[in-house]
């Protein structure tokens, strides 16, 4: 039996190859891709398999069922007439150029039409490619639970994201240091499938620039627009500044729910940062536990936090310089790209707080607002208090009834030991400016209750959800990944039969590797 998926490549037909087609490490000049085929799996097994992502690309449950299925999202079979490729790209690390890097570990299998949209089907952890340097291309159990729930709990949330099909074992052990201390021990190898509307990253145009190779550039830009962007026109000098806003907008779009629902990436690096605003490659991410600006989830990061909760907006700007800079060559002027620029951080403030304002229940614009949600941030990192749960109980306070505020949050709190008596009048006060506030609004507090729910999320993927789900899937035991599978996929619902995982963080978890410590060791 054979898949019946409506094929329509155009990357690795419209872009230029790797001309070499063995598959060594190496540096790739003049490409945008190399063909690979994927390592065929030992023993590979299905773990779970997204219904939704089954029926985008035109696929039953029955078909999920069958050997050929799994053949092709495990990488033992290649679907016919196709060929697999690694993408050629570099990228800006940790704010230093890190030259070429390319699909390490990702194999692009072919790309589907269905119902009018198109999707590119990625296998991640499927074997080395020419771009895996020093690593084997390979990926383990514990990272790809990770990966696989947390693209699908993000689209549920509404936040722009690559999407998962599938999640299973390879049938061999990889061998991995988790703290990069020397510690290292064999592990359950997996595959995720994960698919998106194309893979293109700021890094994907970084690479020609930084080689002054503006053939392949001017390529690549102009397949780019004809087939994402291609609202955009012709592709001239003018459709290039185009794009270039576009994806500025997209890109502060998506760090705007980032901060919506406390999700903290952890390697936002160029090549991590998708040109259609999508949240791509899911490594030490975090989601917020207690509210902390300056919190990072990555280990690499711990000394200078870069990419800290609180400055992901600014750093979607640091990368949108670096792709400004790739772009200059196609349009030699500086004063287009440096008003888009401009217009991000305006526009970033102003989408900022009228998300804040949506989290508070506010429809009606007030000039005391700014003041309200910053002394709201600075109460909120005084002592420990989970993010989640605050904004969510927040939506049951009465405007009528501002002393009762705290007793309404006091669960978001970790430890109410720390909470003085100087505290708790600070938070007293913010109540009775809140409820002052909320007296211009012309929501009733049952209409504001509906309005917050829908943008403070009940149920997000907290770490140690995750970490849970990955002790039970390495001893064989799935339940748990079906459980938080279907827990988030309706975030914003009560779920009552599922209220246990709307809770703190356990203590046992505050220092455990994997949920308060990640590397990007997968």
């Amino acid at each position: 039996m054979t898949l019946k998926l409506n094929i329509k490549d155009k990357f690795n037909k419209a872009l230029p190859a790797d001309s070499i087609l063995e598959n060594y490490r190496r540096q790739v000049e003049r490409a945008c891709f190399s063909f690979v085929t994927p390592k065929i799996p030992s023993h590979p097994s299905l773990i779970h398999v997204s219904p939704e992502m089954l029926h985008n690309l035109g696929l039953t449950k029955e078909d999920s069922e069958t050997k050929a299925f799994l053949n092709i999202v495990t990488g033992a079979k290649v679907l016919p007439n196709t060929k697999p490729y690694a993408m050629c790209y570099a990228g800006h690390q940790f704010g230093n150029w890190a030259g070429q890097l390319g699909d390490g570990r990702a194999i692009n299998l072919a790309e589907i039409e269905h119902d009018n949209k198109h999707w590119a089907l990625q296998l991640k952890g499927a074997g080395e490619t020419p771009y895996s340097r020093s690593a084997d291309g390979l990926a383990v159990l514990r990272s790809s639970v990770r990966e696989y729930l947390c693209s699908e709990a993000m689209y549920h949330l509404g936040v722009p994201t690559t999407r998962a099909l599938s999640l299973a074992l390879s049938g061999d052990q990889v061998l991995r240091d988790v703290m990069y201390n020397g510690n290292a021990a064999y592990e359950k190898g997996a595959i995720v499938a994960r698919v998106a509307p194309s893979f293109l990253r700021f890094g994907s145009y970084e690479i020609f620039a930084a080689r002054q190779d503006h053939k392949t550039l001017k390529t690549l830009v102009n397949f780019t627009i004809k087939n994402h962007f291609p609202h955009l026109g012709t592709p001239s000098k003018a459709t290039y500044i185009a794009f270039f806003a576009e994806v500025a907008q997209r890109t502060l779009e998506m760090i705007v729910h980032w901060q919506r629902v406390g999700f903290v990436h952890g390697v936002m690096n160029t090549d991590n940062m998708s040109v259609l605003g999508l949240t791509i490659d899911f490594g030490p991410y975090g989601w917020l536990e207690g509210f902390d600006l300056g919190w990072t989830p990555n280990t690499t990061d711990r000394e200078h936090r870069r990419y800290r909760y609180g400055n992901q907006p600014n750093i979607g700007l640091w990368n949108l310089y670096q792709l400004a800079n790739a772009l200059y060559p196609l349009i030699e002027a500086t004063e287009p790209l440096e008003a888009i620029l401009e217009q991000y951080k305006t526009d970033f403030d102003i989408e900022s707080l009228k998300m804040m304002r949506s989290k508070l229940g506010l429809q009606i614009e007030s000039p005391s607002d700014k003041l309200l949600l910053q002394d709201l941030e600075d109460l909120l990192q005084l002592t420990e208090t989970d993010m989640t749960i605050f904004f969510r109980n927040l939506s049951r306070f009465k405007s009528e009834k501002p002393s009762e505020g705290f007793a309404v949050i006091e669960k978001a709190f970790y430890t109410l030991d720390d909470l003085s008596d100087s505290i708790i009048e600070q938070w007293n006060n913010w109540f009775q400016r809140y409820a002052k506030r909320l007296q211009d609004e012309s929501f009733s507090d049952k209409e504001r209750k509906a309005a917050m729910n829908a943008v403070n999320p009940k149920y997000v993927l907290r770490n140690y959800m995750a970490q849970l789900a990955i002790d039970d899937a390495t001893k064989g035991d799935y339940g748990v990944i079906e459980e938080l599978f279907n827990l988030l996929k309706k975030p914003y619902d009560e779920q009552p039969e599922l209220e246990k995982w709307f809770a703190k963080r356990p203590e046992w978890a505050r220092n455990k590797v994997g949920c308060s410590m990640l590397s990007c060791s997968s």
